[in-house]
């Protein structure tokens, strides 16, 4: 058993994991990565993130070729399976594996592929792919090993029709209809997918709304054009026991509701990943969802041992996790290169697209906060017309009397695209940051970025 001294090492290679790892190293810190799978890129690479927006990018050029007038003069429209639009999600997988791999090397960063497990709050022992030990000395530790899909025992993941948001990428054929339970993100995502496939979607919310965090006109937007893709949607449903069978699943629900599809999604929450991981040794306590609790410094209850991304829960979201693994290495050289991460946009990738920054009108009305609204519809943009996404729109809110920017909220194409003009100008100070920019900044036409000034004079024409 070989014995190797470092200053950081990191358990995990997705977006947390190598956010910590790429700044530790650049802060002149000697680092390992451990990573349990065999490929670098996590969850996020693998199974979550970019497999699922690369599935959801070809089913959308599906859909714009199959109801686009022009492309009749080629063909009539086609139907894809469910595992050949998959192909496309595979290749993209591969170029981001070489491209992080890549990353690793160039900064001499050392990965062990196996196992790795804490012995006490200076070592982690790892069990490598080809049966060889290490022990790993170090310094300083950063979890950032992810989550996993939430898997109830009285579900028998099992059977062959009964999926979560993982396996589902191995689904080999294409249902003719499909029940997804839970209508969070992940759920929301997969009903665009499977209904663009053509798939009769049940999509089944143990919530009052889709997605209750988003402003109310956004969820409603979100609701209405699920449904107008055919999607059913059952608010208020929890499940009493789903029983899969020789040709289908059947969903028995407490309402006394059964419904039968030929497969099952489960998409209701998720896990951390801290099991087995020797956290007794150094006595931390993940929570009843196996999630580590922080601090700003994301730190865990141990000083020398940090933890980041979807391992300690919200917001759960790749883009937040790099930061905060980014942030984590800054606190370990304390050189000032940090920040608590709570500056987060969302971005939701059903068809069309969702993505939103600061308040909402539920939390502005709440607080009792003077403010006004305006509007861009897409459907009026020249650019929207020319791409024929005409579906959406750009909501400003904004302080009626100093003008500032309190909230962004964007539905249609490119909306997480967008929306980041939008956070760019909210974290100005002053003047920059109020409707003013919009008004008096020339964008560049016709673009979708031209919104904001439409939205801006909508927003100016409410004062009195």
């Amino acid at each position: 058993m070989g014995v190797t001294n470092y200053d950081v090492v990191v358990l995990g290679s997705g977006p947390a994991g190598e956010g910590a790892a790429m700044n530790a190293v650049k802060l002149g810190k000697r680092v390992a990565v451990v990573e349990q799978s065999a490929l670098v890129g996590g969850n996020c690479t693998h199974l979550g993130t970019i497999p699922s927006k690369a599935l959801r990018h070809s089913v959308k050029e599906i859909i714009s070729f199959n109801t686009d007038p022009m492309f009749r003069a080629i063909g009539e429209p086609r139907w894809f399976s469910f595992p050949n639009v998959l192909k496309k999600a595979e290749n993209v997988i591969s170029k981001q594996v070489k491209s992080r791999t890549q990353y690793y090397a160039r900064n001499r960063i050392n990965i062990l592929f196996g196992h790795g497990r804490l012995i006490d709050q200076n070592t982690v022992e790892v069990v490598q792919h080809n049966g060889s030990i290490e022990q790993l000395v170090t310094k300083d530790i950063v979890i950032a090993t992810g989550s996993r899909p939430y898997r109830p025992a009285n579900v028998d993941f099992s059977h062959e029709r009964i999926y979560d948001s993982d396996t589902i990428l191995q689904l080999k054929h294409t249902p003719r209809r499909i029940i997804i339970y839970g209508a969070g993100v992940i759920g929301c995502e997969y009903a665009s997918i499977f209904s663009g496939l053509g798939v009769k979607v049940d999509l089944i919310n143990t919530r009052e709304h889709l997605l209750s965090f988003l402003d109310d006109e956004i969820s409603d937007a979100l609701s209405y054009h699920l449904r107008h893709q055919g999607v059913l949607i059952r608010h208020r449903e929890e499940y009493d026991k789903i029983e899969g069978t020789e040709d289908g699943v059947v969903l028995y629900l407490k309402s006394g509701k059964k419904v039968k599809s030929d497969a099952l999604l489960w998409a209701n929450g998720r896990t951390g990943n801290t099991q087995g991981m020797g956290l007794e040794h150094v006595g931390i306590e993940p929570n009843s969802r196996g999630q580590l609790e922080v601090n700003q410094h994301y730190q865990t209850s141990v000083e020398n041992i940090y933890a980041a991304g979807d391992v300690i829960g919200w917001p759960s979201l790749a883009s937040a996790a790099f930061d905060q693994g980014r942030s984590a290495a800054g606190n370990i050289a304390a050189n000032n290169d940090w920040r608590f991460v709570n500056d987060v946009p969302t971005g939701i990738y059903t068809i069309p697209e969702i993505s939103s920054v600061g308040k909402n009108e539920q939390e502005l009305t709440a607080e009792k906060v003077p403010y006004e609204v305006g509007q861009a519809h897409f459907r009026a943009m020249a650019r929207a017309q020319i791409s024929n996404e005409p579906v959406g729109m750009l909501k400003i809110l904004f302080h009626r009397e100093t003008l500032e920017v309190l909230g962004i909220h964007c539905f249609g194409d490119q909306a997480s695209e967008i929306v980041h003009i939008g956070q760019a100008i909210m974290s100005q100070k002053g003047e920059a940051n109020t409707l003013n920019y919009f008004v008096n900044t020339t964008f560049n036409y016709p673009t979708m970025a031209e919104a904001y000034r439409v939205a801006a004079l909508n927003g100016l024409n409410r004062l009195f």
